[in-house]
């Protein structure tokens, strides 16, 4: 009697462990040995491309004019643009962005027009040069 009490209760218990594993995504678990670790350092490729890419953008930061060199150090150190402006003294905190966004164009000028690519720097345009020194 108790025969199929019994086998009727393991198959309940069989499908609610199935389920917690469906449930829990252990059925399409890959193993931890399967999967190949890095150690977290970058590849040599990766690496020259970093130093490429700092050296591009030191050259940019040099074409730079000294009011723009020195936002860029201010935003580096995490200052806002209300003490920017209180720094260089400007009545208005639309000129900060202003000089910002101009700073960033000729930034990006400089490093051959993209942030990312591996373009030379190019020289900037004679009135970015007079506008932002």
């Amino acid at each position: 009697d108790l025969l199929p009490v019994a086998l009727q209760t393991t198959r309940f218990k069989m499908m609610a462990v199935r389920r917690k594993q469906v449930r829990h995504g252990e059925h399409t678990a890959v193993p931890v040995t399967d999967l190949p670790l890095t150690d977290g350092r970058l590849s040599q490729a990766e690496e020259f491309e970093r130093k490429q890419q700092r050296e591009r953008l030191a050259r940019a930061i040099e074409g730079l004019g000294e009011r723009c060199r020195q936002m860029l150090q201010w935003k580096l150190a995490g200052k806002g643009f209300a003490e920017i402006q209180a720094l260089l003294e400007v009545e208005s905190i639309n000129t900060v962005y202003t000089w910002d966004h101009r700073c960033r164009k000729q930034l990006l000028e400089l490093m051959g027009g993209s942030w990312e690519g591996s373009g030379a720097p190019a020289e900037p345009s004679s009135s970015a040069k007079g506008r932002l020194q």
